[in-house]
Parts: structure tokens; sequence; C-alpha cells
């Protein structure tokens, strides 16, 4: 697999792994993008695996949902 193909695979896997953790603690996007803080479309491009969100970012939106960032990546 190209390495384009992989990344774009590794992200959309990613965004829908931030998804899932977030609803398993019952959390909205909403409460979750404004605690990090962040802009409601860059979350959602996230979770749809659409953006590429930086080390940091993901540090503060596991921190809000309540999971190590290895949670997410895993």
């Amino acid at each position: 697999m190209p390495d384009d193909d992989w990344l774009d695979t590794e992200g959309q896997r990613i965004g829908r792994r931030i998804r899932e953790v977030r609803e398993h603690h019952n959390l909205t996007q909403e409460k979750v993008f404004l605690a990090v803080p962040m802009n409601r479309a860059h979350y959602q491009a996230i979770e749809a695996g659409r953006a590429n969100p930086t080390l940091r970012l993901l540090l503060r939106i596991a921190r809000v949902i309540g999971v190590p960032v290895s949670e997410l990546v895993r």
C-alpha cells in the first residue's frame, strides 16, 4: 500500500477510535471540542479521518475524554 493510502487509512482508523472512546464515555462532540478548545468543524474532520491532529491536540482530546492517548491510537 502506498504511503499516502496507508496514512489515510490509519487517520480514518484513529478517527473512528476517538469517536468510539468518546461515545463509550458518554461524551458529545460538543463537550469535547469546547473543552479542548477547538473548532467544531476541525474536530468533526478528525473523527471522520479527514484531518490530521497534532500530537498536542491528540493529548488534549485524550485528557478531555479521560483516557491515555495510547487508547486513541491503538
